[in-house]
């Protein structure tokens, strides 16, 4: 039963994602990808919204009526998944045209503040430093298991950030931290945790992968938020180290070689990257052009 919010979240996806999307782009509101193409932007907004459109209902009818099939109220996770996706929506709404020129990473927002330039880029990680320290408090008696949690969280968020450069990218990393959390845990509870958030975003990649919509920084935050939240709440101590260890190695490559390289040159890696995706003829034919 505890499925149920994932389940609705993915039915609203699916129905509103399409008119949604194709409002965005008559309202203007779009970016153009790496190939030149104009997609509707951040299509993450409409994710997040889909995910609270499926739990208000649902903690309405647990909380007024006491049906006992769904939790009311948030929990701490979905505090810091929202508040993620909320700062991912400023560096979308603000970040362009304040920092242009700039270079992404933490290098980069660095630069920027240190240059006396505003970073929303600086804001969306001083916040996330924030809502970590607040959901974390008094989880974990041990200090190191509460430092390797706190990264943790911090890291994976980035990194879906990093890795969203290509269409569909941040959402199969996403389905494979859930899969990888689900075995871990042997059991569904990962995907109970966070699949009212990570539903929308799965249904998501229909036309990301299509290159009709693109992700921006408020759904690679959601997901990268989702992907931490669900790695912390299904490992033990040892686990959550040595994601930890594999999180912050993929990042130091990021802040000086490209991931699509890396992706590029490795071919399981290269096949699972492209998988779904369209090629640019299929693309202008399916735009009509």
């Amino acid at each position: 039963m505890e499925l149920i919010p994932t389940v609705l979240a993915a039915v609203i996806a699916a129905v509103v994602t399409g008119p949604w999307i194709e409002d965005f782009v008559r309202q203007g509101l779009t970016r153009t990808n790496y190939r030149d193409a104009t997609l509707a932007f951040p299509s993450g907004a409409v994710a997040i919204t889909c995910s609270l459109l499926a739990v208000a209902p649902l903690i309405f009818i647990a909380d007024r009526f006491g049906t006992g099939f769904f939790t009311p109220g948030f929990s701490r996770w979905d505090l810091f998944i929202i508040g993620m996706a909320m700062l991912g929506l400023l560096d979308d709404a603000l970040g362009r045209g304040a920092e242009a020129g700039t270079s992404r990473g933490w290098r980069g927002h660095a630069s920027a503040l240190l240059a006396g330039r505003f970073s929303t880029g600086f804001v969306k990680a001083a916040g996330g430093l924030a809502l970590a320290l607040w959901v974390l408090a008094g989880l974990f008696e041990n200090f190191g298991d509460y430092v390797v949690a706190l990264l943790l969280l911090l890291l994976v968020t980035n990194l879906f950030n990093l890795f969203d450069l290509r269409p569909g990218r941040v959402e199969k990393l996403l389905a494979i931290v859930l899969v990888i959390a689900c075995v871990s845990a042997t059991s569904l509870f990962p995907l109970e945790s966070v699949g009212v958030f990570a539903a929308p975003l799965l249904v998501g990649a229909l036309w990301t992968l299509r290159e009709k919509a693109m992700l921006g920084d408020t759904g690679a935050n959601l997901a990268g938020a989702v992907a931490g939240v669900a790695l912390i709440v299904s490992l033990g101590s040892t686990g959550r180290l040595v994601a930890l260890v594999v999180a912050a190695a993929m990042t130091v490559y990021a802040e000086f070689r490209s991931l699509s390289q890396a992706v590029d040159r490795i071919p399981p890696l290269r096949w699972l990257d492209s998988l779904g995706r369209i090629d640019e003829q299929s693309r202008k034919a399916d735009q009509g052009g």
